[in-house]
């Protein structure tokens, strides 16, 4: 039961509003569960780095359900929700591209991760993308932020990680 992943398009910014409104006003039998992924990454104030938490996916929300007629009418009720997203027709994300993602997560927060770089290569030794290297293309060392492309719909999206490089040797 409750295999079927979809997207739903909302306001950037309204994510954990609107997926609220979502689990108080659609029955647990038609919704299953409605997600937003988050990522953990760092930010300097008051002079000291704190640990915070970005959606990672601006705009958008993962619902689980059986039931996508019922859901879509139960969706008309919630204000800001733009679409369920797909093409043509509405269709569910594919299984593996969920499981995917959320292999990387605790509770639906992508952790930090550290790492270091040696030369051009980075290397990280602890955190979810450990292992996993091959998945950035870009880090912001200042930000301590990787970004990496992840598909979903057969399209390939750069996401934001957060990952903290602890030294860099040449």
């Amino acid at each position: 039961m409750y295999e079927n992943w979809y997207v739903l398009q909302v306001m950037t910014g309204q994510e954990e509003r609107i997926a609220n409104k979502c689990e108080t006003m659609i029955s647990k039998s038609i919704l299953n569960e409605c997600v937003v992924i988050h990522y953990e990454h760092m930010k300097k104030y008051h002079g000291r780095w704190h640990k915070e938490k970005k959606v990672m996916f601006p705009g958008y929300l993962f619902v689980v359900t059986d039931h996508l007629d019922d859901l879509f009418i139960q969706l008309k009720r919630i204000p800001d929700f733009t679409k369920l997203i797909g093409k043509d027709d509405i269709y569910p994300i594919y299984k593996e591209e969920v499981l995917h993602l959320l292999k990387y997560s605790d509770e639906h927060l992508i952790r930090m991760s550290k790492g270091i770089i040696e030369g051009d290569r980075i290397i990280v030794e602890s955190g979810p993308f450990k292992g996993y290297e091959g998945f950035i293309k870009k880090i912001d060392r200042h930000k301590r932020i990787a970004f990496i492309d992840v598909e979903l719909f057969n399209t390939v999206t750069t996401v934001k990680v957060g990952l903290e490089i602890v030294s860099k040797f040449s």
